[in-house]
């Protein structure tokens, strides 16, 4: 039996991961600062532990004589747009603290493979249209917040790893990623967890407001998705980070239309000034393409899926349940 430890077991990509691993026969360890929100963790053992700290690390990797088989490094102190432009200092200060005692104790102490979730948010701003970037020119460097800056000094980190340790590392630059069982209130919720819980609270013919004038392009990736490239890419050949991303670009507004037509209410926009970030991210995925990977869920499949449960969610705040 393959044994795995997922950092981050408290939040939602991971939640889901911790899933497909079981799944897939695993023995998994989940750790977090804090246990999920939303669901029951499926990990066979959870521990609650700081990884800002060396000594809860190296608890985390210690797995009695042995090492883990596969170590899946997605803890970090992030969130939506607007806790990444609020929270600069927490940002590098936590999530750099986590990265550099997790990727050196997972060296010295042998764990054999390491993944590391990065983000596009490497990457610079963009106007639509222009060709897509590989990974390669990510560098010279100049992400538009702190976030991106962070995650390119941690990959950085993991590669110089790989190469003084036998520890195969493997890289994701994760695109925005949405779906069930995510933020969705608070402040750390990504655009499409936003969005849904804006028009799952609306009355009929009601105005929700959105940051921007929904000009701004992305790109959303739902989280079965994420999880299957994650899966592929820890077990491919690839040296170096690899982009994980749906290839199909929408602007906000079309994301608001969307979370609309499958809501089934009408409603209206009001743009406000707010945090937006980039213009757009045009970004090749042919790296995770030679795994096999292709994005199977397109937007509205994957709103489909999503908003029913935040508009649960919702429900059961207001104490309709």
């Amino acid at each position: 039996m393959k044994t795995a430890l997922v950092c981050g077991a408290g939040g939602f990509i991971a939640g889901h991961l911790i899933e497909r691993l079981k799944n897939k026969g695993y023995w998994v360890r989940g750790v977090d600062i804090k246990a999920h929100e939303y669901r029951p963790t499926h990990a066979d053992e959870f521990m609650l532990l700081d990884l800002r700290e060396p000594d809860a690390c190296r608890q985390a990797l210690s797995l009695g004589d042995g090492t883990f088989d596969e170590v899946y490094q997605l803890a970090a102190d992030m969130g939506g747009m607007g806790f990444i432009h609020s929270a600069e200092c927490e940002i590098m200060h936590n999530s750099i603290l986590i990265n550099v005692h997790m990727t050196h104790q997972a060296a010295l102490l042998g764990a054999r493979r390491y993944f590391f979730s990065s983000s596009v948010c490497v990457y610079r701003d963009m106007q639509p249209g222009e060709p897509e970037m590989t990974e390669d020119q990510a560098v010279p460097a100049n992400p538009d917040n702190e976030y991106g800056w962070e995650k390119l000094y941690s990959e950085r980190m993991a590669q110089a790893y790989s190469r003084r340790y036998p520890m195969q590392v493997r890289i994701a630059r994760f695109q925005n990623c949405y779906g069930p069982f995510g933020t969705w209130t608070g402040g750390r919720e990504k655009a499409p967890a936003a969005i849904c819980r804006k028009v799952a609270e609306v009355e009929e013919d009601g105005t929700i407001p959105v940051w921007g004038d929904g000009t701004a392009i992305r790109s959303y990736t739902y989280v079965d998705d994420m999880v299957d490239g994650i899966y592929r890419l820890m077990h491919s050949d690839l040296q170096g980070p690899a982009n994980i991303g749906n290839p199909e670009y929408v602007t906000v507004k079309e994301l608001v239309d969307t979370v609309a037509e499958i809501s089934g209410k009408r409603f209206n926009i009001q743009w406000v000034a707010g945090p937006v970030g980039v213009q757009s991210r045009n970004f090749n995925n042919e790296r995770i393409y030679s795994t096999g990977w292709r994005a199977r869920f397109p937007l509205r499949e994957g709103i489909r899926r999503t908003y029913p449960w935040i508009a649960e969610q919702v429900r059961l705040a207001r104490g309709e349940g």
